[in-house]
This record gives C-alpha cells, structure tokens and sequence, in this order.
C-alpha cells in the first residue's frame, strides 16, 4: 500500500519554468511596529533584470499579488509565476502587468505545529496594508489585493476572514494550490485543529458574506503523496457558488498529476493560472475586475472546459460567414476530412432536418489545435449558403490531440445546418469528422468487479461499431476504496497511420478527471480510483468516454487492483497509524500487568501482544456507538455529557469511511506494534552486552522511588519544561529512561557474578564463563545453577522489569515521536524566542518528567502487591477504546490515555 501511494503514480508531465533574467528580491520594510511583532517574517518584492531595476524606488503599478509558502516554504517559490507574469505583460507591451510580493515565513512547519498559524494570518493582514499602501495616490490605485497560496498558506488566506478587524473587500481573488481545506494532514496540536474548525465553521455560517470572494483551489492528483487531493476540495455549500475546485490531471492544456512541490513552477499549470489573472482584468480599472461572475467565467474556461478559443466576456451570438469559400453539401451521418496544404477554404454543411429523426446527437472533432472558430449553427440560409450563423465553437471542448463538440440535436430546434469551416492551410495537415447517432447506442453499462474478487474476476465489454465516441459507464463505482486497473486494447482493420486515441475517465461530481493518450493499436492501461466519493444526492454514473479512430475495435477490460486497494487505505487513513499501533501496545501493557497480578511474573511483550491485543475487544463498542448516533435521542444524550464526536461518525460524514478499513488498520497496527517491541528489545540487549564488556558491574544497592537528588531532577526538568519547550524536556526524559532501562539488566547481571564470587556455585571456571555468557546474551532465562532462593528471585524480579520496561519505552516512544514537531519548531525558532508559546505539550510535559522519573527507579516487586493493580490493568483496554474512538483525527489525544495508564502505574508502587 506504502508503495503504491509513494512510488506507483504517473511519471511528471510538467515542464520546468526558467527564468529569463536573474531572479531578485526587493525586500518591503515594514512598519516598525510590526517589524517589533514578527521579528521572524518579512515581505518582498519579486522581479528581474530591467523590471527589477525600475521598482528598486517603489513606485508600482500594477496589480499587485501577493503569494504565501506553505509549510517550510519558501519566499522565493514565487519566481516562476511572477517570471511567466512578467513575460506575458511583455507580450502586451505593459498595457497590463502584475506585482508578485512574497511573504517570507522563516520555512516554519505550520502543518505540524499549529500554534503559529494565528500569528502568521495576523502578520498577512498587516502584509496586504503595507502593499495598497504602496500604490496610494496612484492613477488606477487597487483597493484589493489578490492571493496565491501554497500548501498551508492557503488555508492561511482563507483564515484572514476570521480576523475581528479584517476587511473582506480587502481581497476579491484567492488560488490555493495543493491547500489541504477539509481538515490537517496530520492533527498533531489542538492549535492546529482548532484553526481548522474556526476557518471552515467560519467559511460555512458566514458564506453569504464571501460572495465577493472568488476562490479556486487547485489539488495535485495522485502524484502528491503529501496531501491527498480530497483535502483540497473547498466546502460544498449550495449558498457559495463562488468557489471552484479542481484536480490538476483535470486542467485543460496541464492535464498533468502533480507532486506537492512542483504544483509552484509546473509550466503547463502556471501558464493556465497567469492567462486565467490576465482575462480576469478589468480594461477600465486596470485592476482584477470586481464582477464575481465574470470571474467565475475566466476561472472556469481555464480550470475546466476550454473551448480551444480566447476568453471572451460577451462573444457575440450571431456571425456572419463571409469570404470566397466554396460551399459543400453533405447528406450522409459520417464525415471524416484530412487538410493537407488546401489553398481554398470550403464551407462542410450538413442539413439537419434529414438527421433529426434518426438521431438525437451530432459530434464533431478537429485536430487543427488554433483558437479560430471552425463550427457553426446556421438560422438562415438562401440556396445552401448560409447567412446568418451562430458560433457553435465556443460549445466546443479542448483535449491533448484534438477538440471536439457533442451537440444535443432537440436543444437546438431553430438551426438549419451545421456548418463546418475549412481555411487554407499552408503547410498544414490535421483531420476533421462529423457524425450523427443516437445516444444509446454509443453508451454501454459496465458493472465494476467487487473489492474481493482480489483482481481475479473482470469485467469485459467489445466496441465493434466504427463511431468517432464511445461513451462507458462504470456501475457501482462510487466509493473511494474501490481501485481498478482499466486495459483497452484497440485493434485496427489497416495499418495506415492514425492520430492517437484519447481515454478520459470521467467523474461527474467533482473536477478530478484523468486523460490518457495512447497510439493505435496498442494495450493501454488506466488507474481507476477516486479523490472524492459520490455524495449521497447524486445518481451519476462515472465515465469512460473513448476518443477513436473510426475503423478500430476496442475491448475494454476491468479488474480490481487489491495492491491499488491497499493504497487507497494507506492514502486516506495512513495519519491513524499512531493511534492503531499505541492502542495495541496500551492493550498488550494492560495484559503484562493482569499477569503479574494473576502470576506474579510479566509476560514477554510479544507473547502478550498475540494474546490480548484483538480487534473485537475495541472495535464493536465503537462501531455500536456510530450506528447509535444515527438516531436523535441518542446524539443528544451524548451532548448532553459533553463527549466529542467520534472520530468515525465524522469520517464516514466525510464518506472517507467503511467498514473493513478500522480491522485493517488495527491489523497493521498489531504487526508495527510487534516489530517495534523486538527492535526495543534486541537494542537494549545489544547495548547492554556492549556495557557488560565494558564495565563489570558492582553490587546495586536498593534505592528509594523518591530521593532528594530525584526530586531535584524532576524540579530541573519541570522548570527547563515551563521555560523552553515541552517536548525538548520530554526528550530528556526518554533519553534518561532509556539509560535507566539497563538497571535491571544491571541487577540481573549483578546477581549472577554475585553468585559466582560467594562460592555458591562449584562449578568449573569453564562453566563459570559459560554463565556470564548467558547472562550477558540472554535476560530472558534465569541460569540453571541458581541454588539460592533469595538470588532465584532477584534474577527473576530483574527478568520481570525489564519485560516491563520495554513495553514502557515502547509506548513512550511514540509519545515522543507525536510531539517531535513541536520541538523541531520551537529549535529552528530559538534565537528569536527562546520560550515556545504557545506550546501544546507543556503541562502534559511536566506530569510524564514525575512519571517516567518514578517509573525508571521501580522494579514489579512493589507493583505486585498493590491495591490498585487489579484497576490498572484493566484500565488500558477502556483507554484503547476511547483512543480509537477520539483520537483517529485528533492525534493531540494520544499521550493523554497512555500518561493516564502510567499514572496508575506510579500509584501501584506506592498504595
């Protein structure tokens, strides 16, 4: 599944962007004020050579756009859209052109460390008043600003309306690329999930004020393994008919999958986002035109369907058709034309009262790809030649090798003919063809295979008729964890050369088609999955719909991809793996201490893991829960004890849920979990057998849980925790566990030597030697020759800890790991503050530092006769549910449940 997501995707279609002239910077001072506030951040000015050189005193005007990186970006990922931006305003002489300014957010991983998203939206506002500030008392001064926003910084434009003192008129245009809208890609601070419910509640209750705001968010297809393009999706809402979301591999003229990098300087995508801002100008303002609809217009020629021609706000309805070309007549259903150096230009007619009975449908195709008008509609006509005619052109849709238009025959009752123009092609060869047909016989129905036909089974269909289209619906394809692999294999009757097939694959509720090219004959092979699953109002049907050549055959096979399956998992669930693998190692934990109550020894951590660590033991309640909160009364009971939503009900909202996902993840949490407790083991072995050669040890004194110089330690830390960073004080804390996890090897090892130096053992040096051997390789077997009771037991007590250790150190670590972020954060800021504020592991911080400082010192001789021992080894199981049941999509949660299990831990060696 892992391989899938991050290896098996389509090669990188997109061209690289250059630079003309060195790329330079101009940074924009900022009022002191604000310089004070955000020591960190700045703006600047991009530009080149000449242009460069010009703006160095700041007098501007253009219009300005300002960019926002993502998560660790960079300032400077603004070059190849204000390079292509500056080359296209050279092409119109500068009657028009743009200002790109960047803001430089010091590369901070705001996708892992929410608590600066806050500060990084209040410093772009202050951005946006700098900018128009710039072009005060300009003659075609902006009042608004336009931004592009990468990754996070997406969401960070959009989470500028939620400001108190914030301006809506202040922005009118917003293109988001690769932005994960719908929630985090990993939740690992409530900071950073609490802005996402801030924003999209915001963007949801106030939606009637963001008609003004015109938004399009861009998502990179397959390719971006980073964020998954469902993320990408813009909230549905019947009220917002200003924002428009599509899939990469779905822009007209990219048509290309992009990875979460390369979605900035991808050619073929930049150059559809510079023309859409160019069409978008208002001739009188000079400025991004302020009608929310013609904006809407511009977005989607360029976003998703282009009719091969030049944007027009109000083309006009009726032309006529002039000039000295011959007219021609065509009475037959099927046409196909090729132009090859023609010095006339013909006028194709075909009358469509003689079609009309026979067929509802009329589809024509050119592969002369220029942005002429070449398709016609004609009202009137005097002796087959017609006077007055519609441009059908703009009808017309724009594909990789051809454009071409299907035109419902009953939507057009007044046209007389279609007509067909044929200019003069000096030196050029392309194809054109028409054809009339009824709908139903170019669409078939084919159902898809089921998931667990594991790719064995398939669904077969032959196109035996010679038509230009086909059109084939997949049936009960629907769902995001449906994954197939598509083979169309087209046989022809001669071996002339043809112009290549086109395969898209159409998904009619959301803007993620995919377009495959492929010569005739040939094997063609197409991935068939969803970004988005079908929501619950809409009957569709997706397509396949089949660009051929005419006197081809085509045999379309379908089978499931189990491996496609598996990535389809990995894609949408892979950031609950924490929550899955914690869970079975807390139940495995639960299981070692009912053990140590019901037999007075610990159980090895992977015997333990077999035994108790079982999906049914978590799964129903939480399933019978989500089934429960289907029904009001029950919702509101559970509001009413202010529980949070269960994760699962919120997925399965999402339609990002079904029900053998939450079994797999368990499983493969199960064998993570598995592999890390030996990986614990063998390392601590290891490096103990490397000490042991090192140091002889010496007889270890019984100490004190609680001793001056520890109380000293937990204060140190606790205080280096309140003033630096939680997570660093974690850290430290790990680090020392670690170390202190070879006491009981320590005592094991200790007791051995002991035994042989005091004469109870008469054996041979030889045998002697033997021992130590065992002692040193193995700590979980005590050494045959132990005579004395006494030392039996301290061998037996130093086995039973260190079992117990392990399992400690396994589950901490994963504490560590979900709060790594944070400290990465809080490093690469520290010479600008040494505090992190805010910081989301600080007091859990402090209560793990007494925990683990207490743990590392104990042995399970004080836990086995503890009063609470029967409570806390049944607590983990409770706690692995609740995990799952909250802490999927708030991954924060985690080390919460395992501190609390620990905290019982501490209390058994005491009461």
């Amino acid at each position: 599944g892992v391989r899938d997501v991050m290896f098996l995707y389509e090669d990188n279609r997109c061209s690289m962007t250059y630079m003309y002239e060195y790329p330079e910077y101009l940074k924009i001072k900022l009022p002191k004020k604000t310089a004070r506030r955000y020591p960190a951040y700045e703006l600047y000015l991009y530009g080149e050579g000449n242009y460069a050189e010009e703006n160095k005193n700041l007098i501007l005007t253009g219009i300005p756009v300002l960019f926002l990186p993502g998560n660790a970006g960079s300032y400077k990922q603004v070059r190849s859209l204000g390079s292509i931006a500056l080359r296209k305003a050279e092409d119109v002489d500068f009657k028009y052109h743009f200002n790109f300014f960047s803001v430089n957010f010091n590369e901070e991983l705001v996708a892992l460390y929410g608590g600066s998203l806050q500060r990084q939206t209040k410093f772009v506002h202050e951005c946006i008043k700098v900018i128009l500030k710039l072009y005060r008392d300009r003659e075609f001064a902006p009042s608004s600003v336009a931004i592009v926003g990468h990754s996070m910084g997406g969401l960070v434009a959009r989470a500028l309306l939620t400001l108190k003192n914030f301006k809506p008129e202040l922005i009118n245009l917003l293109i988001t690329q690769a932005t994960p809208h719908v929630a985090p890609v990993m939740p690992l601070d409530r900071y950073l999930t609490d802005f996402y419910t801030a924003v999209n509640n915001h963007w949801i209750l106030k939606a009637q004020d963001l008609r003004n705001l015109t938004t399009l968010s861009v998502a990179g297809g397959f390719r971006d393994y980073q964020v998954r393009s469902g993320l990408a999706f813009l909230p549905r809402l019947s009220q917002h008919d200003s924002a428009l979301s599509v899939v990469s591999s779905a822009v007209p003229r990219a048509w290309a999958s992009t990875d979460h990098l390369s979605i900035v300087w991808c050619k073929e995508l930049i150059l559809a986002t510079i023309r859409a801002l160019f069409d978008l100008i208002d001739e009188n303002t000079r400025q991004i035109t302020e009608d929310p609809k013609k904006r809407m217009s511009v977005l989607n020629h360029h976003f998703v369907r282009h009719p091969a021609k030049m944007f027009e706000e109000n083309p006009e309805a009726f032309t006529d058709l002039t000039g000295t070309f011959m007219w021609i007549t065509v009475k037959g259903s099927k046409w196909t034309y090729s132009v090859y150096n023609d010095s006339d230009g013909k006028y194709f007619a075909f009358p469509l009262a003689s079609h009309r009975k026979s067929y509802s449908h009329v589809y024509c195709e050119n592969s002369m790809l220029d942005t002429s008008s070449w398709i016609y509609g004609c009202v009137n006509t005097n002796s087959s030649v017609c006077l007055e005619a519609s441009d059908l052109s703009w009808k017309a849709e724009l594909l990789p090798t051809t454009k071409v238009v299907m035109l419902k025959l009953l939507d057009y009752p007044s046209l007389s003919h279609i007509v067909i123009q044929v200019p003069p092609a000096a030196g050029n060869k392309y194809t054109l063809g028409c054809e009339f047909f009824k709908e139903d016989s170019r669409t078939v129905q084919l159902p898809v295979t089921h998931l667990f036909s594991f790719g064995l089974s398939s669904s077969k269909i032959l196109l035996n008729s010679s038509g230009l289209l086909y059109n084939v619906q997949l049936q009960h394809f629907n769902q995001i964890y449906q994954a197939f692999k598509i083979y169309i294999d087209s046989h022809c009757q001669s071996l002339k050369e043809r112009k290549p097939s086109v395969y898209r694959l159409h998904i009619p509720w959301s803007y993620e088609d995919s377009i495959t090219v492929a010569k005739v004959p040939s094997l063609a092979e197409i991935s068939a999955k969803l970004h988005v699953a079908q929501p619950h109002n809409d009957s569709s049907l997706p397509e396949l719909n089949i660009y051929s050549s005419p006197d081809c055959q085509y045999e379309v096979i379908l089978k499931t991809s189990l491996l496609q399956v598996l990535g389809q998992i990995i894609r949408f669930h892979a950031g609950a793996f924490p929550v899955y693998i914690v869970s079975n190692i807390l139940l495995t934990y639960g299981g070692q201490l009912s053990t140590l109550r019901s037999t007075g020894q610990c159980s090895d951590f992977s015997l333990e893991l077999v035994r108790t660590a079982k999906p049914y033991k978590v799964e129903p309640l939480i399933s019978i829960v989500v089934f429960l909160q289907g029904f009001n009364w029950f919702r509101e009971i559970w509001e009413s004890l202010s529980l949070p939503e269960v994760d699962a009900a919120v997925l399965s909202s999402q339609d990002a849920w079904f029900p053998l996902v939450s079994l797999i993840l368990f499983l493969f949490g199960t064998g993570i979990a598995y592999w890390s407790g030996v990986f614990f083991s063998t390392s601590l072995r290891l490096f103990s057998s490397l000490w042991l050669t090192l140091i002889r040890p010496t007889e270890l004194q019984k100490d004190k849980l609680i001793t001056p110089r520890r109380l000293c330690g937990m204060i140190s830390l606790a205080l280096l925790s309140w003033t630096t960073c939680g997570a660093f004080a974690v850290l430290i804390i790990y680090l020392q566990y670690f170390v202190g996890s070879y006491k009981p090897v320590h005592v094991f090892v200790t007791s051995v030597f002991h035994f042989q130096d005091s004469g109870h053992s008469k054996e041979t040096s030889q045998n002697s030697s033997t021992h130590t051997v065992k002692a040193q390789s193995s700590v979980d077997s005590i050494p045959e020759a132990t005579e004395s009771p006494s030392n039996s037991k301290t061998l037996a007590e130093a086995v039973n800890s260190l079992k117990m250790h392990i399992t400690i150190l396994n589950l901490f670590t994963w504490i560590v790991l979900l709060n790594l972020p944070s400290l990465i954060y809080w490093f690469k800021n520290l010479r600008y503050n040494v505090r992190l504020d805010p910081d989301p592991c600080r007091s859990t911080a402090i209560i793990l530092i007494c925990i683990l400082e207490i743990l590392m010192n104990s042995s399970t001789s004080e836990v086995k006769s503890s009063k609470l021992l029967k409570i806390a080894a049944k607590v983990p199981l409770p706690l692995s549910v609740a995990m799952l049941a909250f802490g999927r999509m708030h991954l924060y949660r985690v080390p919460h449940f395992v501190t609390f299990s620990l905290l019982l831990h501490v209390l058994c060696c005491f009461v």
